[in-house]
């Protein structure tokens, strides 16, 4: 990719590097351009949309930058292609108008910072609450954390088809963990359409960040954007700082993240089987599943002192050692589960219950798949070979030997079937870690880290990429930190995923991405001189 790119556009870009197979051009010709070349990224055959990045840079550039990130799963290349687009007219030509998968990033960079995206198809608001006033955007330099001004409650649904009616699953739904808004257009049973709203949970995370908090307290905060998968994002948001600041992690942190990783996927992984049993109405296996899950939770605990939120990353490595007693502890847990966890996956498959309720129900075909950029066991459902430990390998995993299940249906029963082999590879890549752990230190020595650098880096978490974006800031705080959860493009996905299909089948598909919308809309304001926190309005609903 970054050769073949370079031929072509090479004498209008400025090039930076940031790492082994990880470039950054700056285009220096006409924004009229910018179409042409993501384009031409996209032809690809492995290339998808990474993420993007909107920054307030008028302190340094007078302008506002606009990253798109691109990512070459066969070669295992990152490209970013950034336009600086000036304060006095604040547009950008639209990538969703040729890319579905970009049209969240256009419609968030449009609330947050107010830089539009011209020709973005659909211009309505995705993060801001339905009150807050026109003209103020959040995440530019001069608006303060703290500040919640008043606005005109408003927002445009879109308008249902001719012959349908309008059937809600949420703000507040009992097959909903999280507050979400599918705005279901049915005929009779049928799905003919859907309107999704969402980011009620948003909470700020990355304006909190901004020059407040330093480096290793933005660790604790990540782990909380996520209540199942919060390690993988301490996780990602250390390895790339480590990567701005030329961080070497010493090898055994390494690998100790690496079991915990896949200690995060198993526990993930059980309670989403678990989950969907329990959707078809199989109650019998979803107790199996989570009662075999516990030995995970308690293993968990063991390591770290806690259940979930483990509090183990920082940058540089982790706090705490593995210590060789519960080393013995895990194998012999790992043991156990195993065995049970075959026993279940029989017992579950057996069932034509269930395999009637999840067979041909959901279907997302590899082009759409593509098309929105989902990852993780949803795209691999659909046939997308792409796994970022095997692709982007981080931690111990280019060390490790594993297989990536892939299935090509499409469906919500294949997406049971990749998870359910995945908790089998991550047994086996847990007993690897534990035989090939090394010895040695667990934390890198490191002094201030330079103002201005870049790092991005992507883990392969229970649900797909998390990836995360940083540019160092002055007094060893961020400038910029970019969070995107895998959930962000999954979601995505789902109204294609529920056209066609009956409103009983609507709980079962949607929880078959595994969403988590707090993951998605990342992360309560808390003003840290005083401790308290404070909710910002958000219209019909909030979460903490």
């Amino acid at each position: 990719m970054i050769k073949e790119f370079e031929a072509r556009f090479g004498p209008i870009l400025e090039k930076k590097t940031l790492g082994e197979k990880k470039v950054l051009y700056t285009i220096m010709a006409r924004p009229e351009d910018f179409p042409d070349m993501v384009r031409f990224l996209l032809a690809g055959e492995n290339v998808r949309l990474f993420t993007m990045v909107g920054t307030d840079e008028r302190t340094v550039e007078d302008a506002f930058s606009i990253t798109y990130w691109f990512a070459d799963t066969s070669k295992g290349e990152i490209l970013g292609l950034r336009l600086y687009v000036p304060e006095d007219r604040p547009v950008f030509p639209s990538v969703a108008q040729f890319h579905k998968g970009a049209l969240w990033f256009e419609r968030e960079v449009q609330d947050l910072l107010g830089v539009e995206a011209e020709g973005l198809p659909d211009r309505r608001r995705l993060v801001l609450p339905d009150d807050w006033p026109e003209g103020v955007y959040p995440l530019r330099e001069d608006f303060k954390y703290s500040e919640s001004p008043p606005g005109e409650k408003k927002y445009p649904y879109v308008r249902p088809p001719e012959g349908s009616s309008v059937h809600a699953i949420g703000p507040y739904h009992i097959a909903l963990d999280e507050p979400a808004h599918f705005r279901l257009f049915v005929k009779g049973e049928e799905i003919v359409g859907v309107d999704y709203r969402g980011f009620y949970s948003h909470r700020g995370i990355e304006k909190l960040a901004r020059g407040r908090l330093n480096y290793n307290q933005i660790c604790f905060i990540a782990e909380r954007i996520c209540g199942i998968c919060g390690f993988s994002h301490s996780t990602v948001y250390a390895q790339a700082i480590e990567e701005a600041a030329g961080i070497e992690v010493p090898e055994r942190a390494e690998y100790i993240r690496t079991l915990l990783l896949e200690l995060e996927r198993l526990h993930s992984h059980l309670l989403w089987i678990g989950v969907a049993a329990h959707l078809v109405g199989f109650d019998t296996a979803f107790m199996d599943v989570w009662r075999i899950r516990e030995r995970v939770m308690w293993l968990a605990e063991r390591l770290t002192g806690n259940r979930k939120t483990y509090g183990l990353v920082v940058v540089g490595g982790v706090r705490r050692d593995l210590l060789d007693y519960r080393r013995e502890l895990v194998e012999r847990e790992l043991a156990v589960l195993k065995k049970e966890f075959d026993n279940v996956v029989e017992f579950l498959l057996s069932s034509r219950g269930f395999i009637k309720r999840c067979e041909g129900v959901g279907v997302l075909p590899k082009e759409k798949a593509r098309a929105w950029d989902v990852c993780g066991p949803v795209a691999r459902a659909s046939g997308v070979d792409y796994d970022v430990r095997r692709d982007f390998p981080y931690a111990a995993y280019g060390d490790l030997s594993f297989e990536v299940p892939l299935e090509k249906e499409g469906d919500v029963l294949a997406r049971a079937k990749v998870r359910i082999e995945e908790v089998k590879q991550s047994i086996s890549l847990i007993e690897q870690v534990l035989d090939a752990m090394p010895g040695g230190s667990i934390l890198a020595d490191f002094g201030d880290i330079p103002e201005g650098a870049e790092g991005i880096s992507a883990v392969e978490a229970p649900r797909g990429e998390n990836v995360h974006y940083v540019l160092t800031g002055d007094r060893n705080t961020l400038y910029r930190w970019r969070v995107k959860a895998a959930t962000y493009n999954n979601l995505q996905a789902v109204p294609d995923m529920l056209v066609g299909y009956t409103i009983a089948d609507a709980p079962l598909i949607i929880a078959s991405i595994d969403p988590c919308y707090s993951c998605t809309e990342r992360v309560q304001v808390v003003d840290i001189e005083s401790g308290k926190s404070r909710v910002v309005r958000l219209g019909v609903g909030i979460c903490l």
